[in-house]
């Protein structure tokens, strides 16, 4: 019989909670310390192992490039217990995203700042091989914010989701590279740029429908959801169609973005989350300004693959940064990124970061059961994910 575990990030500390799917419950167990803070994790397709990349630089576009950057490999046991394995791998700098292939032989590393990506073998006992040296130079944009590989093993997409003008610095476009990828080695195929030729365009993170050739990206300053086709081994660069994902028309004056996305295991429905994060002072606090933060739930038209937006839910927690489905397609639990402090009336109150805890309907909307709030001690909630073992 299978078993889903629930694994969380805080700073370099990932643990492991039992998930009772029927219950809708997390049980905290053990946990196990990362060489620095964990960035992203992927399962094995074996199931037997993990993959963690770690940094302890910041986040963003900071100047600060930090000095531990590693890709880990950590073992499975039977209940879900982690334990690393073999000799970490350095990388060049923090690592943003990084994925294994479908074939368990290959872990491909996104950097951020500079963007760029790595490719190193998987051994045969989980552990972290050798770097592949790329005998041809791929262009991987400015600011990489995901690597994935379609479901035929043949490409891998980078989504270089550019930067925001800011402080008086121009606009960096944003596109979404295609490469094609055999025997661990890259080749450019394609160059998406949507919005205006990459202007007004911030493709953060993809997933694809597990049976039909679409994948769904969300485009993170302008809070669209994307669909595209993919005809055999080449995405259609125009999106067949474009959808946003906040309920209400965007305040200007708000930070808002969207974060992960994913596909529901039977493809008829696909989630991302918006976050709001813009703060006011308040009492000598910086208090939450308003904005959406919220899980929307769009169904998925079977003959077109058109996305539908029918739910949008407050998570009760501000900035979700990951979610995941459990693999029965029964549960959803979100991870929100920091404390934030509220209003209350004529005061203020902190409101945690918390995992919180959805029910899936037949219908595919959520239902909001509880939310386990997380003690952070002045770090982050990275990262969290349901797997089945």
């Amino acid at each position: 019989m299978s078993k889903t575990v629930l694994y969380q990030s805080i700073g370099e500390e990932l643990i492991r909670w039992d998930v009772d799917v029927e219950a809708a419950t997390l049980t905290r167990r053990e946990s196990v310390m990362l060489p620095s803070k964990v960035q992203y994790v992927w399962q094995h397709p074996s199931r037997k192992f993990l993959t963690a990349s770690t940094s302890d630089a910041p986040s963003g576009n900071t100047p600060d490039k930090g000095k531990v950057h590693r890709l880990c490999a950590l073992s499975v046991g039977a209940n879900g217990k982690l334990a690393l394995i073999g000799e970490s791998a350095p990388l060049p700098s923090r690592p943003i995203h990084h994925c294994v292939d479908r074939s368990g032989n290959f872990a491909f590393t996104a950097f951020n700042n500079p963007s760029q990506i790595t490719v190193h073998r998987i051994n045969s006992n989980g552990t972290i091989g050798a770097l592949v040296e790329q005998t041809v130079k791929v262009d991987v944009g400015i600011y990489a914010h995901q690597v994935t590989v379609t479901p035929s093993n043949k490409l891998v997409v980078f989504p270089a989701r550019g930067n925001d003008a800011k402080d008086g610095k121009a606009e960096d476009p944003g596109a979404i590279k295609v490469y094609n990828f055999k025997d661990g080695q890259l080749t450019p195929a394609q160059n998406i740029l949507g919005g205006e030729n990459g202007f007004h365009y911030r493709p953060r993170h993809l997933d694809y429908h597990p049976t039909q050739p679409w994948l769904y990206a969300n485009i993170e300053s302008e809070n669209e959801v994307h669909m595209h086709r993919i005809d055999g081994d080449k995405i259609v660069e125009k999106p067949a169609f474009i959808k946003t994902s906040l309920a209400a028309p965007r305040d200007p004056k708000m930070h808002q973005t969207t974060s992960a996305i994913h596909v529901h295991p039977n493809g008829r429905f696909v989630y991302t989350a918006n976050r709001a994060d813009s703060t006011v002072e308040v009492n000598g606090k910086k208090v939450f300004a308003g904005g959406e933060n919220s899980i929307a739930v769009f169904a998925i038209d079977p003959t077109t693959g058109e996305h539908t937006r029918i739910q949008s839910i407050d998570p009760q927690t501000h900035h979700v940064r990951t979610f995941s489905i459990d693999p029965t397609g029964r549960l959803l639990v979100s991870a929100s990124i920091r404390d934030m402090w509220v209003k209350d009336g004529n005061d203020v109150r902190l409101a945690p970061a918390a995992l919180s805890v959805f029910r899936i309907g037949n219908d595919g909307k959520l239902t909001f059961v509880r939310k386990y709030d997380a003690a952070l001690n002045g770090k982050l909630q990275w990262w969290a994910e349901m797997v089945e073992l």
